[in-house]
């Protein structure tokens, strides 16, 4: 009897931080302490939802709170690689279109995305990074 295993899906949730910075606490309460300011774009791993409120994980794997209504359903990635490439094409074989360091934030267009992912940077660049090479995914 042969016994195939389908491919792994992507189970986490990621939100952005959305337009104006998201404060991070130690509990869910704004009462709690606070623990540092995520600023305007940044990936968020949601981890559970508890009324109001929002457990997440940073790229660093620092967890906190927050209220969910400071999150977006857009969705933003960081570099964690440093030097990473991003091409015109889903291939190594492509132009490279730019170089990013680690911690440069691109916005995601194909959340579904298994090895190269579709990404926009800031200045307007539109290519393919590859998906070890990013958090947020």
């Amino acid at each position: 009897m042969t016994v195939l295993a389908a491919p792994s899906a992507h189970a986490f949730d990621f939100k952005t931080v959305g337009t104006a910075p998201a404060i991070l606490y130690q509990t869910p309460s704004a009462k709690g302490n606070k623990l540092y300011l995520a600023p305007p774009g940044m990936p968020l791993q949601v981890m559970i939802a508890y009324g109001s409120w929002v457990k997440v994980r940073d790229m660093n794997g620092d967890v906190a709170w927050t209220p969910a209504n400071s999150l977006a359903a857009r969705r933003n990635v960081l570099v964690r690689t440093p030097g990473s490439r991003v091409h015109s094409g889903p291939d190594e074989t492509s132009a490279v279109l730019m170089t990013a360091d680690k911690g440069v934030l691109l916005e995601l267009a194909d959340p579904h995305a298994l090895v190269w992912a579709r990404v926009r940077h800031r200045d307007g660049i539109i290519g393919y990074i590859k998906v070890s090479d990013i958090w947020g995914l």
